[in-house]
């Protein structure tokens, strides 16, 4: 994204398009403020959206047993009581699910792959499904501090700390071009998910060699532990290399989301909170999802950024929008055009070449004239 003197203005930016994460599908019941029935599930979605947020990002949490489900049904049955209870919002079901088959011979018959697949298959139909692209360690443990875990089960128990550290994730392009292929049949638009920066490269990629031809949403994933860090410099070099139509909303973990989502926030990209990612406050005490997304909307007040309506965050996203071709991709996204035969040099569209108004109005005074104060400055 290139950035203008006028792009660090709040007017100027898009309306900020919040997500929230309330199902924390790490969590166990009592660890935080995680839902477990059906009602409160749907209520969690309901809090949400009332007090800001226009995306919801979506786990389900089995009630017989109050840990995550792998049942497509139990997803089914919850989107259409989301569509139901909260209409209006983006529904951006998580990505790592591998559904359990329903019998012994179905085990047999389906391949590793084909129960992440039928993510592609809800019904009905989420409006995202997040889509990881390139295999990375995913190490969550990795920026959290004693603190952060205080009062879950993840405090004094190694062992289930070790496992999320060996925690990582299996996208190589077998897997990923045949589920955005999937997606594409079904309706339902990736959300990109890269955890650095060359995982953006190969996002690019696929757009270039048509294999995904729709509007570019993603996440920027900065948990560390393979995935990009905290550092601020690498958040904006990220920033550099994305493309100025896509629609970016940092994610990060702990206490360390609260500045990263205030650095998305005046550099006008999108936040996610929640309990996924986040339990405390900046004062280390206890944040429910619903109050940390309170905090942002006040956040955003004090620095004069409006807070997207629901329509407002459909229309940036492009919900429901696809592309016929690799031109009109990258013409939408804003890269620049693939090389055709016997182009040199940097490509660029082809104009009329008329000057634009920016180049008639534009200040043509000589440097030497800029550099002296004008007669009205100096005797002010």
């Amino acid at each position: 994204m290139r950035y203008t003197n006028e792009s660090t203005l709040p007017e100027n930016m898009q309306p900020l398009i919040i997500t929230a994460a309330p199902f924390g599908p790490q969590w166990l019941p009592g660890d935080a403020d995680i839902p477990v029935t059906w009602d409160e599930q749907v209520q969690a979605a309901v809090d949400c959206y009332n007090a800001g947020a226009t995306m919801l990002h979506v786990h389900v949490r089995d009630p017989a047993t109050g840990h995550g489900s792998l049942d497509i049904d139990q997803f089914n049955y919850f989107i259409g009581r989301l569509r139901q209870a909260v209409p209006k919002m983006i529904l951006q079901v998580g990505g790592s699910i591998s559904f359990a088959p329903k019998s012994a011979d179905a085990q047999a018959k389906w391949l590793d792959y084909d129960t992440r697949h039928m993510l592609a298959e809800i019904d009905p139909k989420p409006d995202c499904v997040t889509i990881a692209v390139g295999t990375t360690q995913w190490d969550i443990m990795a920026s959290m501090i004693p603190d952060d875990i205080k009062g879950t089960h993840l405090e004094n128990n190694p062992k289930v700390q070790e496992q999320w550290k060996g925690m990582w994730v299996d996208a190589g392009p077998k897997f990923y071009l045949e589920h955005l292929k999937r997606l594409r049949e079904h309706r339902i638009q990736p959300y990109f998910v890269p955890g650095h920066i060359h995982q953006m490269e190969l996002i690019e990629g696929l757009i270039r060699a048509g294999a995904y031809m729709g509007p570019l949403n993603m996440a920027v994933a900065a948990y560390g532990g393979g995935t990009l860090g905290r550092n601020p410099y690498h958040l904006m070099q990220f920033l550099q290399d994305v493309p100025q139509g896509a629609s970016v909303t940092f994610w990060s973990s702990m206490r360390g989301n609260i500045p990263i989502q205030a650095m998305a926030l005046v550099l006008g990209q999108h936040v996610r909170v929640g309990n996924e990612d986040n339990l405390w406050g900046p004062d280390k005490t206890r944040r429910t999802a619903v109050q940390q997304i309170e905090g942002t909307v006040r956040m955003a007040r004090e620095f004069g950024r409006k807070v997207a309506t629901a329509e407002e965050a459909r229309e940036q996203m492009k919900i429901g929008v696809w592309y016929d071709s690799v031109e009109e991709t990258l013409h939408n996204i804003g890269l620049p055009p693939n090389r055709r035969d016997g182009e040199k040099g940097f490509v660029v569209y082809d104009t009329d070449g008329k000057k634009g108004l920016g180049k008639t109005a534009g200040d043509s005074h000589p440097m030497a004239y800029c550099m002296v104060a004008p007669p009205v400055a100096a005797t002010a």
